[in-house]
């Protein structure tokens, strides 16, 4: 088993402190490849781990990481979005643990395992000679790097600029492929499709730099495709998450737009319109295009929706909303638009939709940074109360320093903290057994502890997250800091 890594005391470019490991590109100093986001090169089994504390007995299912981890150094300027995919899990199950990890097995990953080096370039370089893309010919590796959500007792890694959908055995990580769900999927998938567990439909869409138009599907039940249309838009656009509820679906058209002048060229870059206004199409689950209601409302981008349902003739949708997703302030570091573009700052925010009169209201629903939001799943689509999100550091990278659960029927919230120099992971909820509400459960995150090099899995109470951690399983290894987080019940994985 490796050694943690060895950390010294260093400077970025914007003259914050860090603690970092040696780099791994010497002739960069990229942050996204230092301290908590170098990747690691081994696959690992790991039980019989040293807890602090007590596991419940009564949290049994798997907690699932998805993030960037790449294979192999790649010419050119790297970007967090470039790595591999790699999934880390913790099994729970009566008391025990039990933790792997496991590269997401891609057409492309396979291929440069083969060649025993990277063929492709980054997000920042040329596409051009790269071997292959995605089917709407953008030439960048689909990594499968962004998120992981279970469905028919199997869960899809996912690739934020619409993919392939990667399945992976939820307990072995063991990988099964590419799924088109029995010949029938007509597109590429985004990163984030919504599971109705009520009905077990899985809603999803895809996009392109080249496309004026949306395409929205449903994969049913049975696993296969069972509704596809297309909604019109007046030129490429850049989604990146949608919302359900019981019997419609809110899509998007936001002023973050690919860079046409740059896409003559053969290059990849996004720009941010204020000029435009935010729209929101809500079409029934089962709609056709035609059928498709539009919105408008302030310019900005949403990354990431916590959840939408149906009030009477109101259609709400709270989200984590970005103001301005161009640059935060200025930077001086070669990487300095990535830096930038990663250095979040977004807010709780509310939409609803007036069925009967067309109009938009929106507003605010607290000030604190926050990204990365979760639910009790099983309230997908449906009104929830409670909330949980990770608190955005101000960090010159991409650092989650705790977590919020946010109470949408009062305002109110609680917090807490990983402490100094400690960057957790989404924490999604995870129901006891025998749950019976949103808070009747615990939240499971990874979390590095940046000078010790190392991590730790930690689960807290829901209903009481400012104590702490009821238990804290400690990890020989880093987690290096990534993307996206599920959990998969116990009684999801007896199916």
């Amino acid at each position: 088993m490796s050694q943690p890594l060895t950390t010294r005391s260093s400077t970025t470019a914007l003259g914050d402190p860090i603690a970092v490991a040696a780099p791994v590109d010497q002739s960069l100093k990229n942050p996204y490849l230092l301290g908590v986001f170098a990747p690691v090169d081994k696959e690992l089994t790991l039980e019989n781990l040293e807890v602090i504390g007590e596991v419940p007995k009564d949290l049994n299912g798997v907690y699932l990481r998805n993030g960037p981890n790449r294979q192999f150094p790649a010419a050119g300027r790297y970007h967090m979005f470039d790595g591999d995919g790699m999934v880390h899990a913790v099994h729970f199950e009566n008391g025990r643990v039990r933790y792997r990890n496991r590269w997401v097995r891609t057409e492309a990953f396979d291929a440069e395992g083969k060649a025993g080096k990277a063929l492709w370039k980054g997000l920042m370089e040329d596409p051009s000679d790269n071997p292959f893309g995605n089917t709407h010919g953008l030439g960048i590796k689909d990594s499968a790097n962004t998120d992981v959500i279970f469905h028919r007792g199997q869960v899809l890694a996912t690739w934020y600029l619409c993919g392939k959908p990667y399945g992976l055995d939820p307990l072995t990580l063991e990988g099964l492929g590419a799924q088109d769900f029995l010949g029938t999927l007509a597109g590429d998938m985004m990163a984030h499709p919504k599971v109705d567990e009520s009905t077990g439909e899985l809603m999803w869409f895809d996009y392109g730099p080249d496309v004026n138009y949306l395409t929205y599907g449903i994969i049913g039940a049975d696993g296969t495709q069972t509704h596809l249309t297309h909604v019109d838009l007046p030129g490429p656009r850049l989604p990146h998450d949608m919302a359900i509820t019981k019997n419609y679906t809110v899509l998007m058209d936001l002023p973050l737009v690919q860079d046409q002048e740059a896409r003559k060229n053969g290059k990849y870059r996004i720009l941010y319109d204020k000029s435009l206004a935010s729209r929101f199409a809500v079409i029934p689950r089962y709609g056709d295009g035609s059928t498709v209601r539009w919105f408008e409302a302030k310019p900005c981008y949403i990354y990431h929706v916590i959840n939408s349902w149906e009030s009477g003739d109101r259609i709400i949708m709270d989200v984590c909303r970005v103001k301005s997703p161009q640059h935060q302030r200025a930077i001086n570091h070669p990487l300095a638009s990535m830096l930038a573009y990663l250095r979040l700052d977004a807010q709780l925010y509310r939409y609803e939709f007036d069925l009967r009169t067309g109009q938009t209201h929106e507003r605010p629903l607290d000030e604190a940074n926050i990204e990365f939001p979760s639910i009790d799943s099983r309230l997908m689509g449906t009104d929830h109360r409670y909330s949980y999100n990770m608190s955005i550091a101000d960090e010159p990278t991409l650092l989650f320093d705790g977590i919020i659960r946010f109470d949408s029927a009062t305002g109110t919230k609680e917090e807490y903290s990983f402490g100094p120099g400690c960057w957790g992971s989404e924490a999604p909820f995870a129901p006891r057994d025998g749950s019976t509400g949103e808070t009747d459960g615990y939240l499971v995150t990874f979390v590095n502890d940046e000078a010790a090099g190392r991590a730790e899995v930690q689960v807290l109470a829901a209903d009481d997250i400012a104590a702490g951690p009821v238990a804290r399983i400690l990890l020989p290894e880093r987690v290096p800091s990534g993307f996206h987080a599920c959990w998969v019940r116990g009684d999801q994985l007896g199916s």
